[in-house]
């Protein structure tokens, strides 16, 4: 509680702001990259009487999108990914549901399609 200068929230569902402002230290930073269709609800007196912003970001252009590419590569900064083929989706789902997942999946298409072509 109150110990972190900024959070990016990259939930795409309605979701709870509460609770994230509440992580932020006074004058923390909340920035929403994630677009959910429905609106959140924003308790105005959490964002004053911490002197907290809430901010949103798209992404960026190309020339912005290269930067932070070189920046992760020239500082070794990678992506925490469990990798999954198409046969785990609804084993993945299950696990979501359980709260059992701790990196993102990435569901490894080529692989997947190239397991499954008959052999010529």
């Amino acid at each position: 509680m109150g110990t972190f200068d900024g959070i990016i929230d990259t939930v795409s569902a309605t979701h709870p702001i509460m609770p994230l402002l509440s992580l932020l230290k006074s004058h923390g930073k909340l920035i929403m990259v994630g677009a959910p269709c429905e609106p959140l609800e924003v308790p105005a007196f959490s964002l004053i009487i911490g002197r907290k912003t809430m901010a949103g970001s798209g992404i960026g252009g190309m020339k912005e999108t290269q930067e932070m590419i070189d920046f992760a590569a020239k500082h070794n900064i990678k992506a925490d990914i469990e990798v999954i083929s198409m046969d785990y989706v609804n084993k993945a789902m299950e696990r979501l549901e359980q709260a059992d997942v701790r990196y993102r999946f990435v569901i490894d298409i080529g692989n997947t399609l190239a397991a499954t072509k008959p052999s010529s």
